[in-house]
């Protein structure tokens, strides 16, 4: 038994009914009846297909950021490139190849593996794989019509300094620049 199918000596809960309450563009809402330590209880769950990000970085060490509007927080946020999959079975890898390309106006065909994140794990399964891109060539943004993205370029210690300032809250971009400070810039 490995350590994801482990129980750690936990009672697992029992799914007994999901009904589908709200399709969306980006995911889909439902209520689940499960039985928790013999007790029935009703528990929401958000599917989401997934997504992939890029930390860009350019010969110099500068990453490359986006600064775009996110409606649930009422604000702009600085973040890495990222973006959901297009399709059921599409590669997280080809996805953040394409959403360095469609954000930033960079390309890279040599994303690396970082990690993989999950963003709200309590009643979410979206899964966001996190690549680094080197060897970077300026290309045109190729933006939704309903996208607006400016381009920042940032150190890895400033990027920290507003991370522990609590400026920067973006989950994936919080996870993805400390992994990849751990990893490359020690």
């Amino acid at each position: 038994m490995n350590e994801m199918e482990e129980n750690y000596g936990l009672e697992r809960v029992e799914l007994l009914k999901r009904e589908l309450r709200y399709t969306g563009s980006v995911l889909h809402v439902y209520q689940d009846t499960v039985l928790v330590k013999g007790h029935e209880a009703k528990w929401d769950f958000i599917h989401h297909m997934g997504a992939a990000a890029v930390v860009p970085v350019l010969e110099d060490g500068r990453i490359v950021m986006v600064r775009q509007y996110r409606h649930a927080l009422g604000r702009f946020t600085l973040e890495i490139p990222a973006g959901k999959l297009d399709f059921e079975g599409e590669s997280m890898q080809d996805c953040a190849i394409r959403e360095l390309h469609e954000e930033s106006g960079f390309v890279s065909s040599e994303p690396e593996y970082l990690m993989t994140v999950n963003t709200t794990v309590a009643f979410c399964d979206e899964k966001i794989g996190i690549y680094v891109c080197r060897n970077l060539k300026k290309a045109e943004q190729s933006l939704d019509p309903d996208e607006e993205i400016n381009i920042e370029l940032w150190d890895v210690e400033e990027l920290k300094k507003k991370i522990f300032a609590g400026e920067m809250t973006d989950g994936k971009t919080v996870a993805a620049i400390l992994a990849y400070d751990a990893k490359y810039c020690r």
